[in-house]
């Protein structure tokens, strides 16, 4: 394909939504598997709701998952600006060839009186068509008007009759009944571009070649076909991407657990698990696979295998992937995600972040997000304050348990944990004198130093301990024990 421009245009009212950023990922996938570029624009022309804070998260989010544009915010571009509060003078000057052209008026009715009409066709269960009032105001009486104060804004005078066929890349052909539109506004009375106007300015003076964006515009294409056609522009081609819908089917919100880039980070996801999962999100390649790297996503993305049906979102699948990822990456890159939290918790300090790695190494393939390893790793970096209480039923509360933890306590008191394996060697070694197994000294030990029966390996666990430590919580765990069987 030739000259291929596709952009991402979000509007600064919030965080990046995962719709926004499969949005952004597809449109960056099709740029850089046919060597096009990707533009990112900030259509902020709702002043009131748009701000720079979302902007900057917006941006963040996009750089956080690797997903980099060719011109826009940051970078700039030889058909910028990339913001809409600052291509004013670019809509103005549209807006005047459509009124010289009588292909838009200007429009004086009051948002009381649109409203009671409204209201009335409400009451008799008929679809509301703004009736034309100011279709027939000269240019030059619509002018005296407005320059004596009186506000209106910008209308486009809409075809009655005809059909307007979007041809889709996705869905293949829409057909649009005219009669359906009403004369929608371009500008609003304080001057201020609507979306369906300003998109189709930006989109044609930044040669935008593909509109590939969510499914939700698919009704407000007809409308931007129409202004295409009225200022005698080429029309792009789009595609419509399926809705992301949540396990029941419904409209996704926060009720259904994370929805934005910004929580899926402080969450602890990775963002190449995040990537994958959001490629996969309604497209297919056919083959029989779960993951994908970035290369090989960039090598098969194509728009013939993105689906027309909505996708579901699947929490659960997002979090097996990211544990998978969490495993495969190094332990140095997930302690440096940690170290920070890790301090602010009061489990590290500055001065000594060697433990936050061994404990990384231990728990990186146990857990699903980033951010679990602090939280069920606690137990390295805190005394015991609990035991589980079904471990102590089954380990502290038989009458063995005290012996076998005064055997524990005399081994590791005697002992240098010069390694793992020496840790390991003498606590077998005593089990077989004892002629016991050797779990039945380890499931009481690893209790005693977690407060848990399930971790990594306990002599792993001890290692990471020390042996002050090791013998500060098994000292502890026998008066507990001693305390239970008064």
């Amino acid at each position: 394909m030739d000259h291929i421009r596709v952009r991402f245009a979000p509007s600064p009212t919030g965080a990046l939504h995962i719709g926004g950023a499969r949005t952004a990922l597809f449109n960056w996938l099709f740029a850089r598997k046919y060597g096009g570029r990707l533009v990112l624009r900030l259509e902020d022309s709702d002043a009131s709701r748009s701000d720079q804070a979302s902007a900057q998260g917006i941006i963040e989010g996009l750089n956080w998952l690797g997903l980099d544009w060719d011109e826009g915010p940051q970078i700039g571009g030889e058909y910028g600006p990339y913001r809409q509060s600052e291509r004013l003078d670019i809509y103005h000057k549209c807006l005047d060839q459509l009124l010289a052209q009588n292909k838009a008026y200007y429009c004086f009715c009051s948002a009381e009186q649109l409203a009671e009409e409204r209201d009335t066709a409400r009451r008799n269960k008929i679809d509301y068509k703004y009736p034309g009032h100011c279709s027939n105001i000269s240019i030059s009486e619509a002018e005296e008007r407005i320059h004596k104060g009186e506000p209106a804004v910008i209308r486009f005078r809409s075809p009655e009759n005809g059909v307007v066929v979007v041809p889709d890349l996705i869905r293949g052909e829409v057909e649009f009944n005219n009669q359906l539109l009403d004369d929608f506004i371009l500008a609003k009375s304080d001057g201020w571009p609507t979306y369906n106007f300003a998109v189709v300015a930006d989109d044609h003076y930044m040669l935008i070649s593909h509109v590939i964006r969510a499914e939700e515009h698919l009704s407000n294409t007809p409308k931007q076909i129409l202004l295409y056609r009225a200022l005698g522009w080429e029309i792009p081609h789009f595609a419509h991407v399926s809705m992301i819908l949540a396990p029941d089917r419904s409209k996704l919100s926060k009720r259904h657990g994370a929805t934005s880039v910004q929580e899926f980070r402080g969450q602890g996801y990775l963002p190449e698990a995040l990537i994958n999962y959001l490629a996969l999100l309604g497209w297919s390649s056919g083959a029989d696979r779960d993951f994908w790297t970035v290369e090989d996503l960039r090598e098969s993305f194509d728009l013939a295998g993105v689906s027309r049906s909505p996708a579901i979102y699947d929490m659960e699948k997002l979090s097996w992937m990211n544990g998978h990822y969490l495993a495969e990456a190094s332990s140095e890159r997930i302690a440096n995600l940690l170290h920070d939290d890790a301090v602010k918790r009061g489990f590290i300090s500055d001065a000594d972040p060697g433990k936050l790695l061994k404990v990384v190494s231990l728990l990186k393939g146990r857990v699903k997000t980033v951010q679990a390893i602090l939280d069920e790793g606690a137990y390295f970096f805190r005394p015991i304050s609990a035991y589980d209480e079904k471990g102590c039923q089954k380990y502290f509360l038989p009458k063995d348990s005290l012996v076998l933890l005064k055997e524990a306590l005399i081994i590791y008191r005697k002992s240098s944990f010069e390694s793992i394996e020496g840790l390991e060697l003498e606590l077998r070694q005593r089990a077989e004198e004892l002629n016991i197994k050797a779990a039945k000294l380890i499931h009481p030990l690893r209790l005693a130093l977690s407060g848990r029966t399930n971790t990594p390996g306990i002599f792993e666990l001890m290692e990471v301990l020390g042996k002050d430590e090791c013998i500060q919580r098994i000292s502890n765990a026998i008066l507990y024990v001693e305390n239970l069987s008064k």
